[in-house]
């Protein structure tokens, strides 16, 4: 078998990715969301819901969810390109993503979106670390839809986003993604152990 190249990999692992998620988030006041697609189930029994998600360190949302121990997670619906390119292209720390987009605060406190396909709010039970980001396990405390949630339609994936999105979009698209990649590379392989204490230690 010919020996693959990282980048025949990398387009290999991308059959492995979740749908498109929206992630909310809140400390102190400030709030944010961003944009992932590393989102996966992490529970098959019923009464246990659970899922995770990875975050890069370099996003502002992570360290206001490892600091509070809570999230929402929003599916989308595959209609939602504008509400991607708002919540994936700027960082948090540059303005208030959430400015002008209407939500309302959650069990947990955290911002949950009123437009979306649902909802789930999360509150932090481990973490893993990974060099470069870190991988949240969630409890899964509340499910709701989103008020202007369609009858019909599909969930956001990643391939039909990257397939779908607007043509402008694409150059900022790959620059993100190329910055996103290196970060990873130079971090990835330093990976240190972490007990997650809970907030009742913090």
């Amino acid at each position: 078998m010919p020996n693959l190249q990282p980048d025949q990999i990398y387009q290999l692992l991308r059959h492995l990715t979740s749908p498109v998620v929206a992630l909310t988030c809140q400390r102190d006041g400030k709030r944010n969301g961003m944009i992932s697609d590393s989102a996966a189930r992490a529970s098959i029994a019923p009464t246990v819901p659970r899922l995770s998600v990875y975050i890069h360190k370099f996003n502002f949302s992570h360290d206001l969810i490892f600091e509070t121990g809570r999230f929402v997670l929003h599916l989308l619906r595959d209609d939602q390109f504008e509400l991607i390119h708002r919540l994936g292209f700027v960082s948090g720390r540059a303005r208030d993503k959430l400015a002008g987009i209407a939500h309302r605060p959650g069990t947990l406190g955290a911002p949950v979106l009123d437009d979306c396909y649902a909802h789930f709010e999360c509150r932090v039970v481990n973490v893993m670390d990974t060099g470069s980001s870190t991988c949240f396990l969630g409890d899964v405390v509340a499910v709701g839809h989103g008020a202007a949630q369609r009858l019909t339609g599909d969930v956001m994936t990643a391939a039909f986003f990257r397939a779908n999105m607007p043509a402008e979009w694409r150059s900022e698209y790959e620059a993100l993604l190329r910055t996103a990649q290196a970060y990873a590379t130079e971090r990835s392989r330093d990976i240190r152990p972490v007990i997650w204490t809970g907030l009742q230690e913090r």
